[in-house]
């Protein structure tokens, strides 16, 4: 081949075919000759037959452009991958806390199971109880550690220093209920005293609160009504009625978080170490070594008490207004003497009346605090006794055990401690007798009467009882508020309140006082005393506070459940619930879980 050819040479290559097209070199380049096909016949045209071969530059950015598309498609791929792992591991993550959360909302369920299902006061504990409160399986699992639990968690009120937790309800008839500040028949001086206990109280503030609840617009001396808060940027009306949540005081003019939750940041009833270092973190505290736990741990909106037994039947009203149903009821209950014994109070009252010392100690406080319902229904069984009085003195005398109870009972009982140990003159066939209580006010026998006593028998047919504080659980603020409570008693009554050397209740204290007539059987009071303090006290209510956690064994998310039930019908309801995981745990895993699982 001639590689000297001039420009519109021709070349070509025949093989076989002498009629094989050549290229004119200037428009056509091949690495290569050009040749027909192997059969000998001509090719036909330029492109036909032929084949091409790519130069290595166009070769080299094909292959750029795989290398390009291959590494785009791994990245992908590997972005895709990422994508499912995360979504996998929240969708698990997911996953866990919702058991966790089941978890939490089986431990409110939990309590209020136990509270429809309550036992006699002596026989059950809910004050702390770790059998019953702590760790509880909800949902058990093969792998080691993944149980899903509750645990139910409560701060122990007589711990000054913050250090203690128990595993159990709080009752909250150990606080002071402010929707019920107007039943207690207390003048406004009391109200105000019982207030000005609080820590950080003012008479400002206390007359701010009692003018958001009172149902009137009438502004106390340095109060404020609606007219206050309408002033305000965003202005509003005061409630003038009941509470529906502590977190409602927030609302009245001078109450702040810090008066309301102390200085418990995270609710744990815990001196945290950030709760105890003056202004190196929130909450700002004075760094004193002891726990403000706020308002909240003294008051509540909630505090009540079924007045039913323990079996869910009615109690017997002492104060019933027909004398033969009372008589009948107690004689089926206990015997004919206890009824004879208890129309005879009712006809004629005491034989005993108090010395003078206890009467003067009595003046300040002689208001049941239940009396504004008991004075209504009081009305109602003394026109119902009239009428009956007058039907019996058309029909005949009525008698029974021999006396005639024609005439009505004109006495009102205000405490079943009125009737132990006591006397009453009666006439019985014509002729007078004193009746002896056949409840002897001795503290040897007490114990096993008074539970029975308390459970059967009541001074009120209402369904529910309001306002009385249980002395179990009270801190020393509010049982001071009290009517005819000492300071010196009240010492008495929180140093009774034991605990063990772990900072816990003592389970043998607790079941001595499931009645509040302990405090006589220890001899904290006398008779009169424990007559005079006893309508305004319980030993144990129907309205619980729970902290409720539901948690794994190992790991996993833990949440924070804050709840009350109330038990006074049956089935309890949550009538307050919410979520406190914004607040932290507040408690150690350990904290949570039984010691040996």
């Amino acid at each position: 081949m001639n590689r000297n050819r001039k420009p519109g040479e021709v070349c070509g290559h025949r093989q076989g075919n002498q009629n094989a097209v050549a290229f004119p070199r200037d428009r056509y380049s091949f690495s290569e000759p050009w040749c027909g096909r192997d059969d000998g016949s001509a090719a036909r045209g330029p492109f036909r037959g032929s084949r091409h071969v790519v130069s290595p530059a166009r070769s080299g950015s094909l292959l750029l452009i795989v290398l390009v598309v291959v590494a785009m498609l791994t990245l992908a791929a590997y972005n895709f991958t990422q994508t499912m792992q995360t979504e996998l591991e929240a969708t698990a993550g997911y996953g866990l806390e919702v058991q966790a959360r089941e978890a939490a909302d089986s431990g409110v369920e939990y309590v209020s199971v136990i509270l429809a299902n309550r036992v006699a006061a002596a026989a059950e504990n809910l004050n702390h109880n770790p059998n019953v409160f702590l760790g509880k399986t909800v949902a058990a699992s093969p792998r080691l550690g993944g149980n899903a639990r509750f645990t139910i968690i409560a701060p122990v009120e007589q711990d000054v220093r913050g250090n203690a937790i128990r595993y159990g309800l709080a009752d909250e008839s150990a606080k002071l209920n402010l929707n019920l500040l107007d039943r207690l028949q207390l003048d406004e001086d009391q109200v105000q005293a019982w207030l000005m206990n609080l820590p950080g109280m003012t008479a400002s503030i206390a007359d701010a609160l009692l003018d958001w609840i009172d149902t009137d617009d009438t502004k106390r001396p340095e109060g404020a009504e609606s007219d206050v808060y309408e002033a305000l940027p965003q202005p509003y009306k005061a409630r003038n009625g009941p509470l529906e949540s502590l977190d409602e005081l927030l609302l009245i003019r001078g109450v702040t978080p810090a008066l309301l939750y102390g200085e418990d940041a995270n609710r744990n009833g815990l001196l945290d170490p950030h709760e105890d270092d003056a202004d190196k973190s929130p909450p700002w505290d004075n760094a004193d070594g002891v726990l403000n736990h706020g308002w909240v741990a003294y008051l509540t909106a909630y505090s009540r008490e079924a007045n039913r037994r323990t079996d869910g039947q009615e109690k017997i009203d002492v104060n019933n207004g027909l004398l033969t149903e009372l008589y009948d009821a107690v004689e089926r209950e206990f015997n004919a003497e206890a009824a004879k014994f208890v129309i005879a109070y009712r006809m004629n009252g005491p034989k005993d009346q108090p010395p003078a010392d206890a009467a003067e100690d009595s003046d300040s406080a002689t208001q049941d605090p239940t009396q504004k319902n008991q004075q209504e229904q009081a009305a109602v069984e003394d026109l119902t006794s009239a009428i009956v009085t007058g039907v019996f003195k058309q029909a005949g005398t009525v008698t029974r055990g021999g006396i005639d109870i024609s005439t009505g009972g004109q006495m009102k009982v205000k405490s079943l401690w009125d009737l132990i140990g006591s006397r009453a003159d009666v006439l019985i066939d014509g002729g007078r007798r004193t009746l002896v209580s056949p409840w002897p006010a001795e503290p040897s026998s007490l114990p096993a009467l008074l539970p029975r006593l308390m459970d059967v028998l009541s001074v009120s047919s209402d369904e529910i009882i309001e306002g009385r504080i249980n002395l179990n659980q009270a801190r020393r603020e509010i049982l001071l508020g009290v009517p005819g409570m000492s300071e010196k008693l009240v010492n008495s009554i929180v140093t009774a309140q034991k605990i063990d050397a772990n900072g816990q209740p003592d389970p043998d204290t607790i079941q001595q006082h499931n009645v509040t007539g302990w405090l006589f059987m220890e001899q904290l009071v006398d008779i009169w005393k424990m007559r005079e303090l006893d309508p305004y006290l319980t030993a144990r209510g129907d309205v619980y506070h729970a902290q409720v956690f539901g948690f794994f064994d190992v790991g996993g998310p833990v949440i924070r459940i804050e709840a009350v039930v109330d038990a006074t019908k049956v089935p309890p309801r949550v009538v307050f619930q919410r979520d406190l995981n914004d607040l932290g745990r507040g408690y150690t895993r350990s904290q949570l879980l039984p010691t040996s699982r």
